[in-house]
């Protein structure tokens, strides 16, 4: 009689937490499926988050993640970082594409991000990006650009409007 009336208690002790887990399982999946809104200040932590977050949504497939991102183009440094970041991107160009790479470009400036995309494959050999993904993340007047810099290369073209 005492182990029935144990198995009953822990049994209904243990309910609430069943639950409790559920929820928060479903809660998890509806944060998952939430759309992203860009930020609406030039922010740069707030957009690297971002920016983090959208390449996180659609890594599916990728073995290597490349993201390249900018500062807040009144910034101080912003040649300095847009330098560095330019000879980082074209050095992964140039040595040519590993499949299930992916190469991410965005910041809080569509239109510079777009130029640092565009001058890391102006160097790119036909076909040698084969199997390797480059996802655009800016505006749609921009992703055109890229696109057409991007597509010789081999390269598979993604575009995902920040918005």
């Amino acid at each position: 009689m005492k182990t029935t009336t144990r198995l009953l208690l822990i049994a209904c002790l243990s309910m609430p937490l069943l639950a409790a887990c559920n929820k928060q399982e479903d809660k998890s999946a509806a944060v998952a499926e939430a759309p992203l809104a860009a930020p609406t200040t030039n922010d740069s932590t707030a957009w690297d988050t971002y920016l983090t977050k959208v390449v996180t949504q659609k890594i599916e497939g990728a073995t290597n993640v490349y993201l390249y991102t900018l500062p807040d183009p009144a910034g101080a440094d912003f040649q300095g970082e847009y330098d560095r970041q330019l000879e980082k991107a074209q050095g992964d160009v140039a040595r040519g594409g590993v499949e299930g790479t992916l190469l991410a470009f965005g910041s809080q400036n569509s239109a510079k991000s777009a130029d640092l995309a565009i001058a890391s494959f102006a160097q790119a050999q036909p076909g040698t990006m084969k199997g390797v993904r480059v996802m655009f993340i800016g505006a749609q007047a921009d992703a055109d650009r890229v696109k057409a810099a991007v597509e010789p290369s081999g390269a598979k073209f993604e575009f995902v409007e920040a918005k």
